[in-house]
């Protein structure tokens, strides 16, 4: 019977806990979620943009040479 009433003692506990932490809260604005990012530097488009005008800076102006 005691084990009972723990489960449903730790249950509740965790309910609250979850409803507390996790659940939407009402007149609390949801956390902004920030835009998705490349995870590489080769997957950003940008950043290859600027390597690629880089990399056109550097070249020689001549290529008959």
């Amino acid at each position: 019977m005691h084990y009972l009433l723990v489960a449903i003692g730790a249950l509740a506990v965790a309910v609250l806990l979850w409803r507390m932490y996790t659940a939407e809260r009402v007149g609390v604005p949801a956390e902004k979620r920030r835009p998705a990012r490349p995870l590489a530097p080769d997957d950003d488009p940008e950043f290859l943009r600027k390597l690629a005008e880089q990399t056109r800076k550097n070249l020689p102006e001549d290529k008959d040479k």
